[in-house]
């Protein structure tokens, strides 16, 4: 458990354990949220990239690659054509 003092101005230092674990660097944005009375945050980037991943699950095997070679071959044939050879 770690403590965080509010300022006069609402705001809080996270200290650095927490930061380091959720990966939080200056300028970073986190996005707060509640669920049955209690308030957690998270890194609003990873939490970005982790809704990202959840929404693409199986789309692969859905188009039919079986392997990332094959999505691999895939892109590669994208590329020839865009690029005309």
């Amino acid at each position: 458990m770690e403590v965080a003092k509010i300022s006069s101005k609402g705001q809080i230092t996270i200290p650095v354990s927490v930061r380091n674990k959720l990966k939080l660097k200056t300028g970073d944005k986190i996005v707060i949220f509640e669920e049955n009375g209690r308030f957690y945050f998270e890194n609003s980037a990873m939490l970005a990239f982790k809704r990202a991943e959840e929404a693409f699950d199986g789309e692969a095997a859905k188009a039919g690659f079986e392997t990332e070679e094959d999505m691999q071959d895939y892109m590669r044939e994208i590329r020839k054509e865009v690029r005309g050879y």
